[in-house]
């Protein structure tokens, strides 16, 4: 799926709000497609199968057509292509939603899995910050280090300008605990990012920016 390949739909009451944007190093190549007013479309191929299909479940529930392409050191570890990812993706929704006007900016949802239950409440304010409450019992989903998981949204919380919470609230399954997370961020971000009809035209802010 390239954003490309979609038919394009006139809107007259906002623009498209999608971004596309290639971060290459000495150890990674990413590139990040996103659509925030998509249907769940989703193409990732980051050469991490458990963080692909991580983020299949922000593009599913979020409603986020994403399109992710990463090359990386895969022969040292799977860190700096997670994090790279993260710092990736968390540019292109800072693009993708430009100057923040209209949105409903605030997020939250409890997600259920099995005997897991996570909540992740977030804040699109300008502010980075994350505060990180999840108790994960192995070291390894798969091949998948666990500690990743944060290193995956500290990136993206500091490049999309985001604050987030996020707290486990039970669970005992890694994998569980792990999807329940990313399900509550994808629907937390769908309502955030969702257009406020009452003020469609202005920034959520007292300030009058973000």
């Amino acid at each position: 799926m390239q954003l490309s390949d979609r038919p394009s739909t006139p809107s007259t009451t906002t623009p498209a709000r999608t971004a596309t944007v290639q971060r290459t190093t000495g150890e990674t190549d990413v590139t990040v497609s996103l659509d925030l007013d998509g249907t769940g479309q989703c193409r990732s191929k980051t050469g991490v199968p458990f963080l692909d299909h991580m983020i299949h479940q922000i593009s599913s529930h979020g409603l986020v057509d994403l399109d992710i392409h990463a090359h990386g050191d895969w022969e040292i570890d799977d860190h700096h292509t997670n994090e790279d990812v993260g710092i990736t993706l968390g540019m292109a929704l800072a693009k993708a939603l430009g100057d923040r006007k209209g949105i409903h900016r605030f997020g939250h949802f409890i997600a259920p899995l099995d005997e897991a239950l996570v909540e992740v409440v977030m804040d699109f304010s300008g502010r980075p910050h994350l505060s990180y409450g999840l108790d994960i019992p192995t070291q390894r989903v798969g091949n998948y280090d666990t500690q990743l998981v944060r290193e995956f949204f500290v990136a993206i919380v500091n490049h999309s300008q985001l604050t987030l919470h996020i707290r486990q609230l039970d669970g005992i399954n890694s994998h569980h605990i792990i999807e329940a997370t990313f399900k509550a961020f994808a629907r937390a971000l769908r309502m955030a990012v969702a257009i406020d009809p009452r003020r469609a035209q202005e920034i959520p802010s007292s300030k009058g920016v973000l």
